[in-house]
């Protein structure tokens, strides 16, 4: 809904979208990002989808989720859409979730061969949100160093071009992992 979409979006970034969403053909957000007629409605269902997931999850309903959904959402800032993303839906799930649940400690994982520069942006100043991304360093959007920490709450494991499973494997185990269990996450949101 657009009140759940307004726990992490600007009022107007909505506006926005709702305006331009073209008649037919497309519109271009962006160099990777493009809009047409359909668009901004599957991005609603693929963050209510998120909504849904997490909430089932939490409901007991489901063991887990998995949305397989389309556009994907990392790189969706409050007021911005950029890498092929609307709507952030992790960071929507998120916030509605915890909230309705009383959750303390959220941790989210995003695992991609680019960094969800619009996930940490938004969560960066939240301590009850731990934020552990590995991807590929140099590639789009140019973000996702390890000195880039938030307030403690963001560990970025950056891998190397032509890096494969071992490497991934050792970054998790000598740091993601680590710090997971430090933080003692109430929900795990990938």
């Amino acid at each position: 809904t657009r009140e759940q979409l307004l726990r992490v979006h600007e009022a107007g970034y909505l506006d926005d979208l709702e305006r331009i969403v073209p008649d037919n053909g497309y519109r271009r957000i962006d160099l990777d990002t493009l809009m047409n007629p359909k668009t901004l409605t599957a991005a609603y269902f693929a963050a209510g989808a998120a909504v849904m997931g997490v909430d089932l999850v939490l409901r007991g309903q489901v063991k887990n989720a998995f949305c397989s959904v389309r556009p994907p959402g990392h790189h969706a800032t409050t007021d911005t859409a950029m890498g092929f993303c609307f709507f952030n839906n992790v960071a929507v799930a998120t916030r509605v979730l915890r909230q309705r649940y009383s959750l303390e400690r959220v941790l989210i994982v995003d695992w991609d061969l680019h960094h969800g520069n619009g996930t940490q942006e938004i969560f960066e100043a939240s301590p009850d949100v731990l934020f552990v991304s590995s991807h590929q360093i140099p590639l789009y959007p140019g973000t996702g160093y390890p000195e880039e920490t938030g307030c403690g709450n963001v560990l970025n494991l950056p891998l190397a071009p032509g890096d494969g499973s071992a490497e991934f494997r050792a970054a998790w185990s000598k740091h993601g992992l680590p710090a997971v269990k430090r933080f003692r996450p109430d929900l795990i949101v990938v």
